[in-house]
């Protein structure tokens, strides 16, 4: 990713601001997400098509999740081992998220574009990352 682009994407050219910005909105997204699985669960499921409990857990996890990036985004200079690994974390969970779309859920139409979308944006939150991470790294 150029340097252009990723300073366009961030809104600034200090490649330090980059990422803890990309960290800050990977934060807050996925923050919103855990905690919409946690208020809204049931409406969530049905309109999903998966189950309750698996959204409350990952409604959990999510929002500790987004609780640890959100402190690594508040660092002057987030530590490199702990950007790793939310990009390492934020791969997985875009492979996991197809795997488990192909092999185990029977999700609604919704349900199916919820995931595949949300397994993009996970993505694209780890490549902006590692991008970053790069640029800042002497």
């Amino acid at each position: 990713m150029s340097q252009t682009l990723l300073a366009g994407l961030a809104r600034t050219t200090a490649p330090r601001s980059a990422l803890r910005r990309f960290l800050g909105l990977d934060a807050i997204v996925t923050g919103v997400n855990g905690i919409a699985y946690l208020a809204a669960s049931g409406p969530l499921a049905e309109l999903l098509g998966v189950g309750r409990t698996l959204l409350l857990g990952l409604g959990v996890f999510l929002t500790l999740y987004a609780a640890g990036v959100a402190w690594l985004a508040s660092r002057p200079q987030p530590p490199a081992l702990g950007v790793r690994a939310v990009v390492e974390a934020n791969l997985a969970w875009a492979i996991a998220s197809i795997a488990a779309l192909a092999l185990w859920l029977e999700p609604t139409t919704a349900g199916a574009v919820w995931t595949l979308l949300q397994a993009g944006t996970v993505a694209g939150f780890a490549a902006l990352q590692w991008a970053a991470l790069r640029a800042a790294t002497p």
